[in-house]
C-alpha cells in the first residue's frame, strides 16, 4: 500500500482534522489487516453481491463467518498440528479475520465453501418506503396556500 504523507496538508488547513483522522485510521487499520486472505467482491446483479475469499489451508470448520449489523467479519483459526515438522511452510495457518462494511439494507444470505474458496453471498433489499418516488405536483391553482 502507498504511504501518503499528509503532514504539509494538516498544517495549512482548518476544519479538516476529521477528515485526516479518518484517513489515517483506514490506512493503519489496512496495514495491520494484511493481505491474508486475499478476496474479490463480485456484483451478479442489482441486488445481489458475492465475497470469494481465497483461504487455502484452511477447512470450513476453521472458519467462521458472522454477520452484524452493517458488519460481516470472516475470521480463521486452525487447530495447532503438533508433531509435524515442516521443512518448508508456505501454506499459512495464521489466524485471520477480514471485516467488511455492510449498507444498512445488505444482508447475508449464505456461505459456500469449495476447493479452498469460500463464498459468502450478500442481497441490498431496499424496503419500498426506502426508496426514491416521484412526488406529482398538483396542477389548476394559481396560487399556494401557506399555513
Amino acid at each position: 500500500m502507498r504511504n501518503y504523507d499528509l503532514t504539509n496538508f494538516s498544517r495549512s488547513s482548518i476544519g479538516f482534522e476529521p477528515f485526516l483522522s479518518i484517513l489515517n485510521g483506514a490506512s493503519r487499520r489496512l496495514e495491520a489487516e494484511g493481505n491474508f486472505p486475499p478476496y474479490d467482491i463480485i456484483k451478479k446483479d442489482d441486488a445481489n453481491y458475492c465475497i470469494r475469499l481465497a483461504v487455502a489451508g484452511f477447512s470450513p470448520d476453521d472458519i467462521t463467518v458472522t454477520a452484524q449489523q452493517n458488519l460481516l467479519k470472516v475470521a480463521g483459526r486452525k487447530a495447532s498440528e503438533s508433531g509435524k515438522q515442516y521443512l518448508h511452510e508456505g501454506i499459512t495457518d495464521t489466524e485471520f479475520e477480514r471485516r467488511f462494511s455492510l449498507a444498512d439494507h445488505v444482508e447475508v444470505t449464505g456461505a459456500g465453501y469449495d476447493k479452498g474458496i469460500l463464498e459468502v453471498e450478500l442481497r441490498n433489499e431496499v424496503p419500498e418506503a426506502a426508496k426514491p418516488r416521484k412526488i406529482p405536483i398538483n396542477g389548476g391553482s394559481a396560487q399556494m396556500h401557506l399555513s
